[in-house]
C-alpha cells in the first residue's frame, strides 16, 4: 500500500480488533467486508457465504447504497466469476473483471467495476466465505490492477483472522441456540407437571361437585369454590411460565435486532422473499416487545404457510413514545367478515389479545386477490 507497512500493519490490526468485538456472525460479516474495503481503499466491498446449491445463502455489501442493493435484485447464484470463487482456494487479481471470460454481466442498478481482487475466507478445507473488492482508489497502471501483491497479502492476512472471527461467531450462535432449546425443555417439563397435577385435581373436584348438586348441594357449593381455587392457581402457575419463556433473543438483542434475524431465518428457509426494515425505534417496555414479537410471528406464520405470498415484509417504525409494527404480503387475502363467520381466525384473537393486554392495537386490512397487512401499534413507556 502506498502509506507504507508500518500503516498497513496498523489498519489490520485495527480490522482485527474491530473484529473480534462482534458475536453476531451478520455483525461479524458487515464488519470483515466494512475492515476489507476500508484496508485496501476501494471503492465496492461484498462478501459472499455459500449455500449448499453452489450460490450464496449471504450477501453482504459496503460502498453500495440500501436503495441501489434493493434495485440490484436478488443474490448472485450459480454462475459468473463470483460463484466460481467458492471453488477456488487461491486469491484472483484481475486487471478488468469485464474483460474475464466467466464475467456475465451484471443488472442495471448494479455499479460499474474494473479491477477485482478476490479472495476466499477458508477454515480448514471448508470455505467459510468470499472477499471481494473493486475498483481501488489509485491511479491504475496501463492494462494493470490497482490492486497489487502487498494489498493481496494484507487481505490474506485479514481472511485468516476473519476465519476465527466467523467460526467463533456461528459457534456463539449455536451454543445460544441450544441454551435455550434447554432452557425452553426444562420449562416445558415443569409446566407440564405443575399445570397437570392441578388440572387432575380440578377434574376430580368437578365431578364431585356434580355428584353432590342434587343430594347435598351445600357440599357441592363448597366443591365448586375448590374448583374456582384451582383454575386461578393454574392460571397463575401459566402465566409464570410464560413470563420464563420470554425469548432469550429479545433480553439480549432488542426486538430490533430480534425481528431482522427472524426474518433473515424465514426467508432462506421459504421461497417467498421475506424483508425487514425498521426506522428510529426506541426500547419499549418488556411486555410490548414480546407482544410485537408475537404478533409478527404469527403474521408471518399465516403469511408463509397460507397465502401463498411471493413476498412479505416486515416494518417497525417510531410513532411518537411507542411504535408501529406492520407485516404485509401479496397473497391471496382473505373477506375478515367470512373468516369470523366460519368461526376461523387465522391467529387473529390470539393477536388482538397480545395487542390489548399491553394497551396497544390491532388492525387487520385483508381482501380476496389483495393481500394482507396485519398492524399493530403499542404507546410504549
Amino acid at each position: 500500500m502506498s502509506q507504507g507497512p508500518r500503516s498497513g500493519l496498523n489498519a489490520v490490526s485495527s480490522a482485527l480488533l474491530a473484529m473480534s468485538r462482534q458475536l453476531e456472525v451478520r455483525d461479524v460479516l458487515k464488519t470483515i467486508v466494512a475492515s476489507a474495503r476500508e484496508l485496501l481503499d476501494a471503492e465496492y466491498a461484498a462478501l459472499g457465504v455459500p449455500d449448499d446449491h453452489g450460490g450464496f445463502a449471504q450477501f453482504v455489501v459496503d460502498g453500495v447504497s440500501d436503495e441501489q442493493w434493493r434495485a440490484i435484485g436478488p443474490l448472485p447464484r450459480q454462475h459468473g466469476i463470483l460463484a466460481a470463487m467458492l471453488h477456488k482456494a487461491e486469491p484472483e487479481r484481475l486487471a478488468d473483471v469485464r474483460e474475464d471470460p466467466r464475467f456475465e454481466g451484471w443488472p442495471s442498478a448494479h455499479p460499474d467495476m474494473s479491477d477485482f481482487l478476490g479472495l476466499p475466507i477458508r477454515y480448514g478445507d471448508e470455505t467459510l466465505g468470499v472477499l471481494f473488492l473493486a475498483n481501488k482508489r489509485c491511479p491504475k497502471p496501463t492494462g494493470g490492477c490497482g490492486f497489487t501483491a502487498e494489498d493481496e497479502e494484507l487481505l490474506t492476512i485479514l481472511a485468516q483472522h476473519a476465519a476465527i472471527a466467523l467460526t467463533n461467531a456461528r459457534l456463539y450462535e449455536r451454543s445460544r441456540e441450544l441454551t435455550i432449546a434447554e432452557e425452553r425443555s426444562r420449562l416445558a417439563h415443569e409446566l407440564h407437571d405443575a399445570v397437570s397435577q392441578k388440572l387432575f385435581s380440578l377434574r376430580l373436584t368437578a365431578q364431585a361437585a356434580a355428584a353432590l348438586v342434587d343430594r347435598d348441594p351445600s357440599r357441592a357449593k363448597g366443591e365448586l369454590q375448590q374448583v374456582a381455587a384451582l383454575a386461578a392457581e393454574a392460571a397463575d402457575e401459566l402465566r409464570a411460565a410464560v413470563v420464563e419463556l420470554r425469548p432469550a433473543a429479545l433480553d439480549e438483542d432488542g426486538l430490533v435486532a430480534t425481528l431482522r434475524t427472524h426474518t433473515q431465518v424465514l426467508d432462506r428457509a421459504h421461497s417467498a422473499a421475506v424483508t425487514f426494515e425498521s426506522c428510529a425505534v426506541r426500547a419499549l417496555p418488556a411486555a410490548q416487545e414480546e407482544a410485537m414479537l408475537r404478533v409478527a410471528q404469527e403474521a408471518l406464520h399465516n403469511a408463509l404457510r397460507h397465502s401463498g405470498a411471493e413476498s412479505v415484509r416486515v416494518t417497525l417504525v417510531r410513532r411518537g413514545a411507542g411504535a408501529v409494527l406492520r407485516v404485509s404480503d401479496d397473497g391471496s387475502g382473505f373477506d375478515p367478515r367470512v373468516i369470523r363467520r366460519a368461526g376461523r381466525h387465522l391467529g387473529l384473537v390470539s393477536m388482538r389479545d397480545r395487542a390489548g393486554g399491553v394497551g396497544g392495537r390491532l388492525t387487520v386490512e385483508s381482501e380476496p386477490g389483495k393481500g394482507t397487512t396485519i398492524e399493530m401499534e403499542v404507546p410504549g413507556g
